[in-house]
């Protein structure tokens, strides 16, 4: 393990609380920057579609490396760009369970449902070193607070005892994120995630503990993962594993994002660069005819897997579930993405 603290603050203005710069053999090219958070719990912005109204994030950048990442611009934020450094520079908050606890412990706190996986991931690879999230569960537990996490990650298995404990005291909800069945494009998509059996197989495990979770078939790339058959054959996958619900949102790309993703476009499928320019030249989300075309294509394919158990396709907020769901409940909603919002 190599550690360079005073040589990386140095570099890095915009980390606040760098505590040392971390280099490992067994994450090779990750840097991880170890800072001491002075705040855990994040406000969500009134004016937020979003139907919960507090995050925690215990990384920021992500190993995931999805090129797709609608979060990649907040690495802008702390001096890091948005394409490689957001993939490779990871910031830990080593001591947000404890700041977490002690903010939960306030007296003015509501126990207002609190989300994880909003930004980057909780369970990419980072926490199987840093073992961050078992104490984010149990100060939420304990403090009585809902909450939900949506994740890539498989480390998330290595917590479902905490996870069933926690959901016989308040409200839990789970959800994967899985956009494709195809391994080569994975790969080439999002090269840092774990297989998409993989993904599944934690489906199957967070069912068979006793817990619901959600599925969610994000993005939906055009012309490279939206066709009827790809959908059809993921969704049979997806609920062969045992999910309780399926949401389906097309792709945005938000500045940073978009031109990350459109120079791997031009070098992966340089010949659907024209059709992506016309999709999403209104800006970040995808032109309205799309997504309507896209809606009316997986209605009938959530309804030939038993998916679509809601009475009808129900009109969703910016995340994709039902307007008045529980929001520690959305990620296992059983919803198509109506994507009028997306």
């Amino acid at each position: 393990m190599l550690t360079d603290g005073v040589g990386e603050a140095a570099a890095l203005p915009g980390l606040r609380g760098l505590l040392r710069s971390v280099r490992t053999p067994e994450f090779a090219g990750t840097v991880f920057h170890e800072v001491e958070a002075k705040s855990a719990l994040n406000r969500v912005p009134g004016s937020s579609p979003m139907p919960f109204g507090w995050t925690v994030n215990p990384y920021r950048g992500c190993s995931h490396a999805c090129v797709y990442c609608f979060a990649r611009n907040t690495h802008t934020y702390l001096d890091l760009d948005a394409g490689a450094d957001f993939d490779s520079q990871i910031v830990v908050k080593v001591n947000v369970g404890r700041v977490l606890a002690r903010e939960l412990a306030r007296p003015s706190w509501a126990r207002e449902p609190v989300a994880m996986g909003t930004n980057t991931d909780p369970y990419q690879r980072a926490e199987g070193r840093y073992r961050l999230m078992p104490e984010i569960i149990r100060a939420l537990t304990r403090s009585g607070t809902p909450f939900s996490i949506l994740t890539k990650g498989t480390v998330l298995g290595r917590d479902l005892p905490d996870l069933a404990a926690a959901a016989r005291e308040v409200p839990v909800g789970l959800g994967v994120s899985l956009a494709l069945a195809d391994r080569a494009l994975q790969g080439r998509l999002e090269p840092g995630t774990p297989s998409p059996p993989a993904r599944l197989d934690l489906v199957k495990r967070i069912a068979d503990a006793g817990l619901d979770c959600g599925v969610m078939v994000a993005p939906v790339l055009p012309l490279l993962t939206d066709s009827a058959e790809a959908l059809d054959a993921l969704l049979e996958r997806v609920r062969a594993a045992g999910a309780s619900g399926v949401s389906v949102l097309a792709l945005h790309l938000r500045p940073g994002t978009r031109e990350w993703f459109m120079d791997w476009l031009a070098r992966e499928y340089p010949a659907l660069v024209p059709a992506y320019e016309r999709l999403y030249r209104g800006g970040a989300y995808v032109d309205p005819e799309y997504r309507r075309a896209l809606a009316e294509r997986v209605r009938p394919l959530l309804r030939r897997h038993g998916l679509d158990r809601s009475a009808g396709v129900q009109r969703t907020g910016g995340d994709g579930f039902p307007h008045g769901a529980p929001p520690a409940e959305r990620l296992a909603a059983p919803v198509v993405e109506q994507l009028t919002l997306l």
